[in-house]
């Protein structure tokens, strides 16, 4: 009598940022002196800003919500969904387009919120999809006027202990388009066992010191591509 043993998959943790969907046409705010299509960052993305000016925050996002139907997930965003023939996956992305999930991958943190989805200003846990503009008078059964469901500076991450907690699980870990510059979102390498084998994946990568990091000095779209046909192998 054969005995048939099914292994357990090995489980593949990715950080990604703002450099694996600037490919698709998505642009970043950190390589335009602070500014984020032509506005400062801080009067679309922080309580005082939208405290100040709520009309101009909602245009903004409407503007960046109409503009994620014109660009498409990149071989990135495909090659990392591809991983989940043979692995178990968790991307936990800095970026509030939804280009991971149309690219195919299942399980995506967003530790910065989501472009597609919107948020009560009286209760931070009610959200709903959206994906028309939002204009001031828009309001939630309880009259709380809605807001993008982002994380503005200055505002607590709500995900950051769940991302934490996944981080540690890891069997290999990949780093993708970021700067590690933001906070808490780069201190999740710390989480991360050092004899996981990692991966840092971006064309001018950061100086990181990290136990088993082997550094892909190489776009999004190439680097992950190629790595993935690696670890596919």
């Amino acid at each position: 009598m054969s005995i048939i043993i099914k292994m357990k998959k090995k489980k593949i943790v990715v950080l990604t940022g703002a450099g694996i969907s600037a490919e698709s046409g998505i642009q970043t705010f950190r390589d335009a002196d602070g500014l984020w299509e032509g506005h400062d960052v801080m009067a679309v993305a922080s309580p005082e800003g939208w405290n100040k000016n709520q009309a101009l925050v909602l245009d903004f996002y409407n503007q960046r919500r109409a503009q994620l139907n014109n660009v498409v997930p990149n071989e990135a965003h495909k090659a990392l969904a591809e991983l989940e023939a043979k692995y178990e996956v968790c991307i936990i992305t800095q970026n509030v387009d939804d280009l991971h999930e149309r690219g195919g991958s299942t399980r995506v943190v967003h530790l910065h919120g989501e472009l597609k989805k919107v948020r009560s200003v009286l209760d931070d846990t009610v959200t709903y999809a959206c994906d028309k503009d939002i204009v001031l008078g828009d309001c939630c059964e309880n009259g709380g006027q809605l807001r993008p469901h982002i994380v503005w500076f200055g505002e607590a991450v709500p995900l950051i202990e769940v991302a934490a907690e996944i981080c540690g699980m890891a069997d290999i870990f990949m780093i993708i388009g970021t700067s590690m510059q933001v906070y808490p979102a780069a201190g999740l390498v710390d989480f991360v066992e050092d004899n996981t084998p990692k991966y840092f994946i971006d064309p001018k990568p950061a100086a990181v010191k990290l136990p088993n990091l082997r550094v892909i000095e190489d776009k999004a779209s190439t680097g992950v591509r190629n790595l993935v046909d690696e670890l596919m192998q």
